[in-house]
């Protein structure tokens, strides 16, 4: 009794459980025309023609198909236990098509099993096997074009057989799918026979599928560019179900694309069909090489260095050119892929010499690069050398000396008297300094401030000192020094030297008085106060105010009175 109730128990409990799969389930109710199309679900092959399928609740993919009509493809969302009505009429296509053909018969095997030919999607479905397996009083049979043809019989998920089937035209193959897919051929009278038939063609106890051969093109529109152009490729194909190009991927099965490849590529085109394959091939040569020029006018040039200031930059003019290339950088830069620029060079030192030191001086090759490129790997690194003389120079030295008169020198009478030789050596060192040193500051000048000794009155020695300021104005013109480089003031007595700067003056003059004069101590401090100071602006330096003892002239100079005009013309 035991052993029965379990038995009970397991019946039961198996048959709640089928129940509660069944509860899962809904159906789909399925209506095609023409009556012959087939079911693909999900993409399985179901069966041919209009019926109740029982499926899974939730959405499903439908693929209703008959070669020689428009595929249709239908999702649907199926609710448990209940039942979905499908209904699809394919409308047909292509019209009727010519042979030569061979025809395939199959043999023993599911005659519910879809036949694909060249493919394994429902686009390649050209009939099931009841069509294609009796050719006695009514025909059924499979036209194919001549060529090897792959085809895969298949149902519910299962590949029941595939192969290669090599197709001759006005013969036959038979295949045996009991015997894993035996092939024999004979002789097919009757194919040559036939003449614009239709695609699909199907009777009562007959069928006949007469499958359309596959043509199609492919070209590019050039065979060689440059690197980052682009070429065309180009197709057209009829018959086909899909398409690919290598280095592309999958297309439509006719089209253009735009392609940049960065080598040399070989695109191989393959376009399929139920009726066979059709292949082209174009090859893209790419040139890589990449063109470049860079040169430099002048070639030579010369740097000019005073102090910090630079005088002559040592310019040039760098030109390039490039072709196939799409970046392009100069010396690390970048820079436009054509082009100019200006390059100053200047020596690897530009320290500058201390003042009064010699000029550092040399010359130096300064080599700039191009360097243009490609995104297809190409390069191209043309150089341009200069050549650079230089010469870096200390700031010019300005000596700066004040200059003194003669008692009462130029007077009214004689105001071109009076500035005796070793003072006109001193202005002509001054100037020759001052035209040097414009070459360092454009902007420079020189004050002149001339003064008179506390003899005389004050309008006198006023004209007094102002003749004197005019006269070194004057020379330092003659000496080729522009007027308006040189201010001038005149001061008179107004502004007298003290007399202990003027001991400190000779107790570190470098030129040593005789000791007559230190011992006239009012003459010297006199002949101290018949001076013109130069300042060099806008620096502010200020001249020497040390008296020209050791002058062959100073004599003339330091006189206390007025000396003869003779003697001090002699002395000019």
């Amino acid at each position: 009794m035991r052993r029965i109730g379990w038995l009970l128990s397991l019946a039961l409990a198996l048959t709640l459980s089928a129940t509660s799969a069944f509860a899962q389930d809904g159906k789909i109710k399925m209506k095609v025309t023409p009556s012959q199309a087939y079911v693909f679900l999900d993409g399985k092959a179901i069966r041919e023609g209009s019926k109740t399928m029982s499926v899974p609740a939730g959405k499903h993919t439908i693929v209703v198909v008959n070669y020689g009509y428009k595929m249709e493809t239908r999702e649907v969302d199926v609710t448990a236990g209940k039942t979905t009505d499908v209904q699809v009429a394919l409308q047909a296509y292509g019209g009727n098509v010519n042979g030569p053909w061979g025809a395939v018969k199959f043999i023993n095997g599911d005659e519910r099993a879809a036949v694909l030919s060249n493919g394994k999607t429902p686009a390649f479905f050209v009939g099931h096997v009841d069509e294609f397996n009796w050719d006695w009083i009514w025909q059924q049979e499979l036209l194919l074009p001549p060529g090897t043809h792959h085809l895969v019989v298949t149902r519910n998920g299962n590949t029941l057989w595939e192969g290669d089937v090599n197709i001759v035209a006005n013969q036959k193959v038979v295949v045996n799918l009991g015997s894993n897919g035996a092939q024999t051929t004979k002789k097919w009278d009757r194919g040559a026979k036939l003449k614009d038939i239709p695609r699909f063609k199907a009777g009562i106890a007959s069928a006949t599928i007469a499958v359309a051969p596959v043509s199609g093109s492919f070209n590019s529109s050039t065979s060689q560019i440059n690197c980052g152009q682009s070429a065309n490729l180009t197709w057209q194909t009829a018959e086909t179900v899909d398409a690919n190009i290598s280095n592309v991927g999958e297309v439509a099965p006719s089209g253009s694309q735009s392609v940049s490849p960065r080598a040399t590529t070989t695109y191989d085109f393959t376009a399929g069909g139920p009726g066979g394959t059709v292949k082209g091939s174009a090859t893209v040569n790419v040139n890589t090489k990449v063109d470049a020029t860079l040169s430099a006018n002048p070639t030579d040039v010369r740097y000019r260095q005073i102090g910090d200031k630079v005088i002559s930059p040592g310019t040039s003019t760098l030109t390039w050119t490039s072709s196939n290339a799409d970046s392009a950088t100069l010396d690390g830069a970048k820079v436009d892929l054509n082009g100019s620029q200006s390059v100053t060079s200047k020596p690897s030192d530009t320290t500058p010499p201390a003042e009064g030191q010699p000029a550092r001086t040399g010359d130096e090759t300064k080599t700039y690069t191009l360097n243009a490129t490609n995104v297809c790997g190409g390069s191209a690194s043309p150089t341009a050398a200069l050549h650079l003389t230089y010469s870096v120079e200390p700031i010019p030295s300005v000596l700066l000396q004040s200059i003194f008169y003669p008692t009462d020198y130029p007077d009214k009478h004689n105001p071109q008297v009076g500035l005796v030789k070793s003072q006109q050596l001193a202005l002509a060192s001054l100037a020759a300094g001052f035209k040097k040193y414009l070459e360092y500051d454009p902007d420079a000048k020189l004050s002149v401030e001339a003064f008179a000794d506390i003899r005389g009155g004050k309008t006198y020695n006023q004209d007094l000192s102002e003749r004197r300021v005019e006269r070194i104005k004057g020379y330092l013109v003659e000496q080729g020094v522009a007027a308006d480089k040189v201010q001038t003031a005149a001061y008179g007595k107004e502004r007298p030297i003290d007399r202990k700067v003027v001991k400190g003056l000779e107790d570190t003059n470098p030129n040593k008085a005789p000791k007559a004069r230190l011992q006239n101590v009012q003459g010297d401090w006199l002949a101290y106060n018949r001076r013109a100071d130069i300042v060099l602006l806008p620096s502010g330096k200020k001249s020497a105010q040390f008296f020209p003892h050791s002058a062959d002239d100073s004599g003339i100079i330091w006189q206390v009175p007025k000396p003869a005009l003779k003697k001090v013309e002699k002395a000019q």
